[in-house]
């Protein structure tokens, strides 16, 4: 998915069809079977990077992209007044790949609504973990690296297995979009809704708990 979304690209920048996109991210992680959120624990971060634009005819287009995305959730256990607690704050960032399959109506001469969707890839590369709560009465704050792995990131460790200091590498899933275009310049909502469980100690099949859910607010630029 990677190279065909980097061929694709390199046809778009040959044909002038390539947007460079960013704003903002509304990031969470689903906490029940159903996959629902918890929004209080919204995270907020950003996303920035460049996106195909193939005529495939008058109003289809095909848009592969590379993107940097931040994703995450805050997490808590218990309150501040308990003998154990902690309340963590997760911002993994990825590269991702999406590629959607968009369909363009014309409001005006310049102007046209669009609404697509289509998979996404993305491979985590950074991102931080703070923990601050209290264990057994002690007090403790903590800031790390993310760890990405491949292998079962379970831990009995309280301070380590708090928020999600170790997570799956790969994450993959299903973006919708909608949004205006104008003559150089368009703006645009995305739903980004996570597949892959983010800890690998779990099955993925069995629910949709611990998987990645975030809303993108984007503005692009016709290059």
């Amino acid at each position: 998915m990677l190279l065909g979304s980097s061929a694709a690209l390199i046809a778009s920048a040959q044909n002038g069809g390539l947007i460079l996109k960013g704003g903002l991210n509304s990031a969470n992680v689903s906490v029940t079977s159903n996959g629902r959120v918890e929004d209080a624990k919204s995270l907020t971060s950003f996303h920035v990077g460049v996106v195909g634009d193939i005529s495939l005819s008058k109003i289809i287009s095909f848009q592969p992209g590379i993107l940097f995305t931040g994703k995450g959730s805050k997490t808590q256990n218990g309150q501040q007044s308990d003998a154990n607690y902690y309340r963590a704050t997760s911002n993994p960032y990825y590269v991702e790949v999406p590629a959607n399959l968009v369909f363009k109506l014309p409001l005006g001469e310049r102007s046209k609504v669009f609404f697509g969707a289509g998979p996404y890839l993305a491979v985590g590369v950074a991102g931080k973990n703070k923990v601050e709560g209290r264990y057994l009465g002690i007090d403790f704050e903590t800031e790390n690296e993310i760890e990405f792995s491949n292998d079962d990131p379970t831990t009995l460790n309280f301070e380590e297995g708090a928020g999600f200091g170790i997570l799956r590498r790969f994450d993959y899933g299903l973006n919708g979009q909608a949004g205006l275009e104008f003559s150089n310049v368009l703006f645009s909502v995305n739903y980004g809704h996570g597949l892959a469980k983010l800890q690998s100690g779990h099955d993925n099949s069995s629910d949709d708990m611990n998987k990645h859910r975030v809303w993108s607010f984007s503005i692009g630029f016709k290059l």
